[in-house]
């Protein structure tokens, strides 16, 4: 018979390096051994706590919510743990209990340093009702003092903490893992115990769930203390005791103690709160109008709207309104689509305030599945109306819905961080909190931080981490392997242990992060649902759950996004406005316009939002879209589930009528139809299962919930049994059965609903058409908006040459903070600037080859940012008057040395008609001479005599250009290749030469590398972007090559590549053969690099 034992005292990797196992490891261990309860007690946190929850009751084990916490030092004992606080063990047995262990966590983190969170008695005092105490381990208050000798202090504690509690809920907690005086101190506390007539509880603290997990656990202290195994003897556990041990093992360990194990059941059974069941939230109501229901509200704004919306108002316009409003009350979501309409009119102010007029249009726009809801359309949270693009409301709204629907929310960055804060302000502090994230061990960081805890040469680790793909941990051996340099290594003991403990800890939460967006608002202080904790930035808290535990406790989570591309359209319109004289309706544009599908067709999308990658350029000549639905499309294909479910291909196979269009089952026509047969929205993964396997739209809904989670290939596989079965009652074959599952296997990687793309799709035909049509305007706010997209801004400064915009240099008298528009005229001599002296000058719009300049910001000055430093100088330009002199700007501003040396180098003091080098001499004169550090400022200076001055050679054109790059990251004059090219033999194609060669011809290509993408759906391709001072080429490189050239490929900035070149419907290739470095004098231009580039998620 198994002994009655729960255990009470567990820790999971939410810990953060202090507990060794996943979450779901805890559980099925737990099962194995024959558990019934186990209970998580993470240090600090409930940070893992409903993943815990729904984990145990999905597999069948009760679970209890707790947690560890740290005490600060008693004022009364004195007694001090090693560092110098003490732990405390809460169990939660009521509601009320959840909601007083989430205050006390709240106020560890939030009244505290950041990282350094504990509880002052007094505190935990008032907030013990509901809550079971267990004295803690070897750093609890009692067990400490009776270790220290000092019984009495010991007795006093135990007597404070049982009046808090009640004697009934405090414990006294024997534990036993084998150490020095265990048994001692058992024996002590248990005396201890009857003398004070509380009970005791035997628990296992346990920090893994198998013994072999210690080696981890041990490096994960190491990791910690930023030290090495070696060195952290003394802080790591004493032997590899602390794992989960059976109940039979634990009985026998206390068998001194019969009482401790049996009460440890009677414990689990009074620990009656269940997290997944009693949490209580409730979304905040709004106020509605006198005689009017949330209801009838709702309904009375929509038809108001869809009167103005739809002049002709349908049947399908008044049957798909109706439908909505029905599943709007069957589910009391009535206020949820209040709260938010509130947030978008607090929006409008905010845009208001932030950019001092009105905006040009909606302060934010709609993305996801909600896009496709015609309420979400007419109380102005989507702009897409769902009916005319034919979108699929059950992905939002459904009558089995097992969770609150997301609304997804896009702003201008600057939008969207006031916004967070005034909604704390309008909400209430103690009702909102940010959705947290927890980042996650992938394999560089594994291999440095775990190696430096095996005390390897940091200099190999570096090495290999950067070779090294960026994708799991669990793949370290397969990446070592590739690698002669390390294949033999895996054979030597500590090169073997890096590659188990990096496999172990694959996935594993390294610290609390904010996640893109997500905001919780609560009509009940939060900090009685989830622990709050502080945010990195300043004025916001973090609730201590993420995305999928949020969801869990079907709490309403509002997504305020930061889109980059919305920072730029807005801006982009400013200047339109500011320099043209018109005003532009993005709304009110052609749709339909040739001329911007023609640049689209043929893939001159660089800085157009979601189709400006090497993929989605790759697709645009042979799909051809010519209008938004086809956007809509072109939006979604390149994502990693229709590649990976084998829809690109024959897609467009089917679009170029190379292919007939056939369906894997006559029941998926209706379905799939308007994608040409396959999937490509992550709707039609719900309605293929409803049409082939039967599901209903609870099941289906089911299956979406698995997509969208962080593990989500294990939850899809978890259905696949179900989807066999219904598809086969269906009458499906299991081959035809098995072929459809592997299509909607492939969403687990991720696909968009058809609702976002066509909101996406719109935006990226509004930022093609802003390119065609304004393309200096365009190109600014792309610079002001940095960092986002695909491209350096080097990369977009020569795109922008190639469209006729002219990219002008920094000017200590022109430039702003941020890039600005300049107007000039064009002549035979050249670029000649509008005259400043007119203001009334103004080209017409008509006009587009005036041509209007793009200045670059001081922000782009390194040394500089917007808001520190370049903002001054331009405030004290406007202020006085444009600086006469560098003595003139030295004295008027603050800006230390080294920046003005850098100003000087880029250029923006060449107003002055003096070379850069003998400004760099005056500098230092001037600093010289008046003693000036970079900290001191005099209001006069001496100007230097004459014969201080010297006759110095001109800094090169070579020298500007190299300048350039490191200051600015850019040259706004002249492409490296442009010095390079005299270098290289003549066989060396440029890529202008390129568009001219046949199919198949082996050439050579030099240039500099702008873009590398390794897409895990790609089977181990590599895709790169060359540039010359002519244009840019792709270049897709086999594994076999990428291996033969790994470290080459992955860093070197510039390369002459041999291969053949490849021509297929419209689009040109070099499928690379080998590699050479080419050396540029230590130049390194920045590429943008990604290890999982599907299109861009922006």
């Amino acid at each position: 018979m198994m002994p009655p034992y729960a255990e009470l005292h567990a820790h999971s990797n939410f810990s953060f390096l202090e507990g060794a196992s996943h979450v779901d490891e805890l559980v099925l261990r737990a099962l194995e051994l024959g558990y019934e309860t186990l209970a998580l007690t993470d240090h600090d946190g409930l940070h893992g706590a409903m993943e815990f929850a729904q984990c145990a009751q999905a597999w069948g084990l009760r679970p209890i919510t707790g947690a560890e916490i740290t005490l600060a030092r008693s004022q009364e004992s004195g007694a001090r743990s090693k560092e110098g606080e003490h732990h405390l063990t809460l169990l939660c047995e009521t509601a009320r209990g959840y909601a007083n262990l989430c205050r006390l966590l709240t106020h560890a983190h939030l009244d505290h340093e950041r990282g350094k969170p504990c509880v002052e008695l007094a505190v935990l005092a008032q907030h013990a009702e509901g809550l079971i105490a267990l004295s803690g381990c070897r750093r609890g208050e009692v067990p400490l003092l009776i270790a220290e000798g000092r019984p009495r202090e010991a007795e006093e504690a135990a007597r404070r903490y049982a009046k808090w509690f009640g004697p009934e809920n405090f414990f006294i907690e024997l534990q036993n893992n084998l150490v020095y005086r265990d048994v001692w101190r058992n024996r002590v506390l248990g005396e201890l115990a009857e003398h004070l007539k509380v009970g005791v509880v035997a628990t296992g603290n346990v920090h893994y769930h198998t013994r072999e997990r210690h080696r981890l656990q041990d490096a994960l202290v190491a990791i910690k203390n930023r030290t090495t195994l070696d060195a952290s003897h003394q802080l790591r556990r004493e032997n590899s005791e602390y794992f989960l041990k059976s109940p039979a093992e634990m009985a026998e360990l206390f068998s001194d103690h019969p009482q401790a194990i049996a009460n440890t059941q009677r414990i689990a059974e009074r620990c009656g709160f269940d997290l997944t069941r009693d949490l209580e939230y409730r979304f905040p109501d709004t106020p509605v109008p006198e005689g009017e229901t949330a209801e009838s509200y709702l309904r009375a704004v929509c038809r108001q709207e869809a009167a103005r919306r739809y002049p002709r108002f349908t049947q399908q316009i008044e049957e798909r309104l109706e439908q909505e409003l029905r599943l709007v009350e069957k589910h009391g979501l009535s206020g949820f689509f209040r709260i938010h309409r509130e947030i978008l009119q607090l929006a409008h102010a905010v845009a208001e305030d932030v950019r001092g007029r009105p905006s040009h249009g909606p302060p934010g726009r709609g993305r996801g599945s909600s896009v496709g809801s015609v309420i979400c359309y007419l109380i102005g949270l989507s702009h897409i109306d769902p009916i005319a693009n034919n979108l699929f409301l059950g992905r939002f709204l459904n009558d089995e819905m097992a969770s609150v629907p997301d609304i997804d929310l896009d702003f201008p960055r600057d939008i969207r961080e006031k916004l967070i804060l005034r909604t704390y302000e309008y909400f209430g502090h103690d009702n909102v909190g940010l959705v947290a994230t927890f980042p996650t061990y992938r394999i560089r960081g594994a291999i440095r931080e775990v190696g430096k805890a095996l005390g390897l040469p940091p200099a190999e680790l570096d090495r290999l981490a950067k070779v090294s793909e960026g994708g799991s941990a669990k793949d370290i051996r397969t990446e070592m392997g590739r690698l002669e340099h390390y294949r033999e290594r895996l054979n030597a003991p500590l090169w073997r242990h890096l590659a188990e403990l990096s496999e172990q800890i694959a996935g594993f939460p390294r610290h609390i992060s904010q996640h893109v967006g997500g905001m919780v608002i609560s009509s009940r202080p939060l900090i009685e649902l989830v622990p709050l904790e502080q945010s990195a930035m300043e004025g916001r808290v973090l609730m201590q759950w993420d995305k999928d535990s949020v969801d869990d406790a079907r709490m309403i989570k509002i997504d305020f996004l930061a889109l980059g591309m919305l920072s730029a359209v807005d801006e982009t319109l400013e200047l339109i406005e500011e320099h043209r004289g018109t005003r532009v309706d993005l709304s009110r544009i052609d749709f339909k316009d040739k001329h911007v599908y023609d640049s689209i067709c043929e893939a001159d999308t660089m800085g157009v939002f979601q189709i400006e990658s090497r993929a989605q350029m790759q697709t645009l000549p042979r799909v051809r879209p010519q209008n938004l639905e086809d956007l809509t499309v072109q939006v979604a294909i390149i994502r990693p589930g229709p590649i990976v479910g084998g829809s690109v291909n024959p897609y467009i196979n089917r679009r170029m009528k190379r292919e007939e269009v056939t369906y894997d089952h006559p029941s998926l026509e209706p379905v799939l139809a308007e994608t040409l047969g396959v999937i490509l929205y992550q709707e039609q993964v719900l309605q293929v299962a409803m049409a082939l396997a039967g599901f209903s739209a609870g099941q289906a809904e089911s299956l979406r919930r698995a997509m969208s989670r962080k593990r989500s290939r294990e939850a899809i596989g978890k259905l696949k049994d179900e989807f066999i079965a219904g598809a086969l009652a269906q009458g499906v074959s299991k081959t035809v059965a098995e072929q459809v599952f592997h299509r909607i296997d492939g969403f687990a990687e991720f696909g968009f609903p058809k609702a976002h793309a066509a909101a996406f799709g719109l935006l990226a035909y509004q930022t093609a058409w802003l390119r065609t049509y304004f393309p200096a305007e365009s190109l600014c706010a792309l610079f002001n908006a940095q960092p986002m997209g695909f491209y350096a801004p080097h990369v977009l400064v020569n795109d922008g040459k190639r469209h006729g915009v002219q990219v002008l240099p920094p000017d200590i008298n022109s430039s702003g903070a941020n890039c600005t528009i300049e107007e000039f005229e064009q002549s035979a001599n050249g670029n000649r600037q509008k005259d400043q002296s007119n203001p009334d000058f103004r080209f017409p719009i008509s006009d587009l080859s005036a041509g209007l300049a793009v200045r670059i910001g001081l922000r782009y000055v390194r040394g500089l940012s917007e808001k520190k430093g370049a903002k001054e100088i331009e405030e004290e330009r406007k202020r006085g008057s444009p600086f006469r002199s560098l003595f003139d700007f030295i004295e008027r501003t603050r800006v230390k040395r080294e920046v003005i040396e850098n100003l000087i180098a880029c250029g923006a003091f060449d107003c002055f008609g003096l070379e850069r080098r003998e400004l760099i001499w005056q500098l230092g004169l001037v600093y010289r001479s008046q003693g000036r550090n970079t900290e001191q400022r005099q209001l006069a200076l001496a100007l230097p005599v004459e014969q201080d001055m010297v006759q110095l050679r001109p800094m090169s054109d070579w020298d500007k250009m190299r300048a350039d790059y490191i200051i600015l990251g850019m040259s706004p004059n002249v492409h490296p290749m442009s010095f390079l090219r005299p270098r290289l033999h003549e066989g060396i194609a440029s890529t202008a030469m390129v568009e001219s060669f046949e199919d198949g011809k082996p050439i050579e290509v030099a240039g500099l590398v702008v873009c590398r993408q390794r897409p895990e759906t790609a089977s181990g391709f590599i895709f790169m972007v060359i540039e010359d001072e002519f244009g840019l080429v792709n270049v897709v490189i086999k594994p076999d090559v990428y291996e033969a050239h790994r470290t080459l490929v992955r860093s070197e900035p510039f390369v002459i590549i041999r291969g053949e070149l490849q021509r297929r419907d419209g689009v040109i290739n070099l499928i690379a053969q080998s590699f050479v470095p080419l050396t540029a004098g230590g130049l390194s231009p920045a590429a943008h690099n990604f290890g999982t580039g599907h299109g861009g998620r922006h």
